[in-house]
């Protein structure tokens, strides 16, 4: 079992929506340049009065814009207006354009332009999504823009095509003039640009103790599964969101933002990765990092629950992955149940022991139970291998009874006991099924530690360890610990 990242099906729009508009040959001076050969880019852009500040700003940027956007292409340009810019600099502070570090407006402006010639009759029938810009954002993966045209055409929920300004067409692609500069994106500002899928997750940000909006407006860079609109209405149920303690709201919301030491994980990286497990920026028992497990046998999934719908949406401080369910903060069932090593485990812990409701003890987060039987739990989980080589040696499952016995002797209650938590040498626990069981550290060949267990068998290897769960921490074995029986 590797501890390795997910693989994502990437659903990234190379189309851009305009409404249809004819531009005639002579619009705005712009066309085929009195018969001859079409203009370029930057030759209509000097051509067009309402550009002008454009043109200026291309010429002052670093990177010779005015020269690649001369070039072969294909390019799409989201080209603001005069006024859009004069806006822009004053709601930034900028006196000038000549204010503007050079470097800056160089990304700025890359995140008008596309790589491909998009035309409006291409672009009618997307409707909604996202395109990459030529701006780079988090991890050196080009900038999303999002794009709605059920009502107009807005660029990030900030920017439309003006009147007449759609398929201006060049030499070397294609221009559509827009009514407002489009600022480089932020995980924050990408989520509330498209209310359609994520208008529920910013109220939710919005809502949970802290300042998560102001966290996502960060450096980062972060990676965040977000769940769209409809899984939090699947989620939510009949509760309103504004009767949802906060404190919870921010846990359960921090479970969808991967660790900061992975940084923006895009899925370029992780299409050459297989199943496992990475940590969230929210803990579980023993304040340790939360756990969260990743499927890509079919499709990609979370914690056996959330699929990725929409990948690689990116900004300049992280990376969004849209998902079609929120990912509760997990219990150590969920894990049983969402990893397919377990199966054998999960078949054990319910129709193998009709007697014992495991699923309700192990997924229970209070104390003070009835039957003495409280969390954190520390769960000793063996492999599918492991079920396999048990039943192979007794010639089958063992009877109900004494499976409830073997699978109690993988349990210690009352202790969230992470690999940190243990000394190098022999550590002696006591399992719900009231024997003893002895971790040792360091472990023998590819062990991380070995295992004595109640039966006095030696020869059983921790093989992974800190699987972090709300109510617990798993283990997983190599082989089935056995009580003295």
């Amino acid at each position: 079992m590797k501890n390795t990242l997910f693989i994502l099906r990437i659903f990234v729009f190379s189309l851009l929506v305009l409404p249809i508009v004819s531009c005639s040959d002579d619009d705005d001076g712009n066309g085929d340049n009195g018969g001859g050969d079409a203009q370029n880019i930057v030759e209509i852009a000097l051509e067009t009065d309402e550009l002008a500040i454009l043109v200026q700003a291309l010429q002052a940027a670093d990177g010779d814009l005015v020269n690649v956007l001369q070039g072969p292409g294909p390019f799409t340009v989201l080209a603001p207006t005069n006024s859009a810019f004069t806006a822009f600099l004053a709601s930034n502070g900028f006196g000038s354009l000549e204010e503007v570090p050079t470097d800056v407006l160089a990304e700025i402006l890359l995140n008008h332009v596309i790589a491909a010639d998009i035309k409006s009759s291409d672009l009618a029938s997307a409707g909604r999504g996202y395109a990459s810009t030529s701006a780079t954002g988090a991890g050196g993966n080009n900038i999303s823009i999002y794009f709605n045209a059920t009502a107009g055409v807005r660029f990030n929920n900030v920017s439309a095509v003006t009147d007449g300004g759609a398929d201006i067409e060049a030499s070397n692609g294609t221009i559509h003039i827009v009514d407002a500069v489009i600022p480089l994106p932020t995980i924050a500002s990408h989520a509330a640009a498209n209310s359609t899928d994520f208008s529920s997750l910013v109220t939710a940000l919005g809502a949970a103790d802290g300042d998560l909006i102001g966290d996502l407006t960060g450096e980062g860079p972060f990676t965040v599964l977000a769940p769209d609109n409809a899984a939090f209405s699947e989620f939510l149920g009949d509760t309103p969101l504004g009767n949802v303690n906060t404190a919870v709201l921010r846990r359960i919301l921090l479970n969808h933002v991967l660790d900061a030491e992975l940084g923006a994980v895009s899925s370029t990286e992780l299409g050459a990765l297989g199943n496992g497990y990475v940590n969230t920026s929210v803990t579980g028992a023993g304040d340790n990092p939360m756990s969260l497990y990743f499927n890509t046998t079919d499709g990609v999934e979370f914690n056996g629950i959330s699929t990725v719908t929409e990948a690689d949406i990116v900004g300049t401080n992280g990376i969004i992955h849209a998902v079609d369910a929120v990912i509760d903060l997990p219990t150590v069932v969920t894990f049983a149940t969402a990893d397919p090593n377990f199966s054998t485990l999960e078949s054990a812990l319910t129709e193998l022991t009709p007697g014992v409701d495991y699923v309700e003890i192990l997924s229970r987060t209070e104390g003070s139970n009835a039957d003495g039987i409280n969390p954190d739990y520390t769960v000793f989980a063996p492999t599918d291998e492991a079920f396999a080589a048990l039943i192979e040696e007794l010639g089958g499952v063992p009877e109900a009874t004494v499976l409830a016995t073997v699978l109690n002797h993988h349990v210690i209650t009352e202790a969230n006991i992470a690999s940190g938590d243990l000394m190098m040498g022999a550590n002696t626990v006591t399992t719900l099924q009231g024997e003893d069981i002895t971790v040792t550290l360091p472990g023998t060949g590819n062990n991380i530690a070995d295992v004595t267990d109640g039966a006095g068998n030696t020869d059983i290897g921790i093989i992974f360890v800190d699987v972090q769960a709300e109510n617990g921490v798993i283990h997983v074995v190599n082989k089935v610990m056995l009580p003295n029986l």
